[in-house]
């Protein structure tokens, strides 16, 4: 049967566009069903910050009346701005195991950017980079961790059969307790904690005054510590505070720290708990039963996933990256956590994934992939 293509209306068909995503993981058991109420808010244009600087459109592929397929078209000029390029992307896809299916979507999706005068397509990005991105390309035995995409083995080849190519590849390691600590990164740390004056104190998530003063200092370090990386955009403020509020519901306060060195701020480091592991049975991605399963279930989380380590510039390379993995370690182990994710890494970022692999003996197990291709 013919494929056709639907464009859809923000707000009255995101709920659909949402559902659908279900049909494609119904019998996928490594699947961890979002909430509704969080991708509702995602692309809620007109309270998430994101879209004060960025546009989106939704499709589905039908074929005899049936989804078979969606798609998101995003620009993001705040992107074009800093990177000085025009490019817009793709997010949210997914697909059955069929080549026309993809084509078409992705063919929707390059038309309308083509009339916002873009001239180069890049994703996934849900919607964007400080959002969920990338595609599982390596390591499909263990589900996501927390704000991690998931996808079955075949998008690869659907997205390179329609005319996509490999851009930037983002690594996962995965983090062992009994491999972490040796004597090696307890001298080393020791030696730079000692060396620049390091301190390391928990977030204050208290007294709300503090509390955003705080916010403040890691978004300072989240825009700086970055900027220089492939595909980075800086949070505008209301997008950071935004996300602030959403990762406090979830975060551990003694797992969100910030670092000085001799009384500077230089860093932070945020771990979040693995709630995958809990909302992984939560299939019908509602709300109540989802706060359900993680209060029944948070004993059972034994993973944290390493959401931000970050450095200003002036203190990069000084090692203290290591007192900061050293200190999240430590804490995390302590509050009866053995396994965490760092995640993601580019594949170009030489000095990150060689402290991760030889400092931490960490090991890169999963590979999430950004493709492009010209409009």
């Amino acid at each position: 049967m013919e494929i056709s293509i639907r464009t859809l209306q923000i707000p009255r068909d995101v709920t659909k566009f949402i559902k659908a995503q279900w049909q494609f993981y119904a019998n996928d058991p490594l699947w961890v069903p979002p909430l509704l109420i969080e991708q509702k808010k995602l692309l809620d244009t007109k309270r998430n910050p994101f879209y004060e600087h960025a546009e989106i459109q939704l499709y589905f592929a039908e074929r005899n009346g049936q989804v078979v397929g969606r798609i998101a078209a995003i620009t993001n000029e705040l992107h074009n701005q800093i990177h000085n390029d025009n490019v817009g992307f793709f997010g949210f896809f997914e697909s059955i195991d069929d080549p026309e299916v993809a084509q078409a979507l992705v063919e929707a999706a390059k038309n309308w950017l083509r009339q916002k005068g873009k001239d180069r397509i890049r994703g996934p990005v849900n919607p964007s980079m400080n959002d969920t991105c990338g595609l599982l390309v390596e390591d499909f035995s263990s589900p996501p961790v927390v704000l991690m995409p998931y996808n079955p083995p075949y998008y690869g080849k659907l997205l390179e059969a329609a005319g996509l190519t490999k851009v930037m590849d983002l690594y996962a390691y995965l983090l062992e307790k009994d491999r972490v600590f040796n004597d090696r990164l307890e001298r080393y740390q020791q030696i730079i904690r000692q060396r620049y004056q390091v301190t390391v104190r928990p977030m204050n998530f208290r007294n709300k005054k503090q509390f955003w003063q705080d916010v403040a200092l890691i978004e300072h370090v989240y825009n700086r510590a970055w900027e220089p990386n492939w595909g980075f955009v800086k949070l505008t403020e209301a997008e950071f505070h935004a996300l602030a509020k959403d990762l406090k519901q979830i975060a551990d306060p003694d797992l969100v720290l910030i670092a000085e060195s001799k009384g500077k701020l230089c860093g932070c480091v945020i771990a979040l708990p693995n709630i995958n592991e809990a909302l992984i049975y939560n299939r019908s991605g509602h709300l109540l039963p989802g706060i359900w399963h993680l209060l029944t279930k948070k004993k059972h989380i034994t993973m944290v996933r390493i959401l931000i380590l970050g450095l200003l510039p002036e203190f990069q390379g000084k090692g203290i990256d290591a007192v900061l993995y050293y200190e999240i370690a430590r804490r995390g182990v302590e509050k009866g956590y053995t396994k965490a994710e760092a995640s993601w890494v580019l594949e170009n970022n030489a000095p990150m994934n060689l402290a991760l692999e030889k400092t931490l003996q960490a090991r890169r197990y999963k590979t999430y992939r950004m493709y492009e291709a010209a409009i």
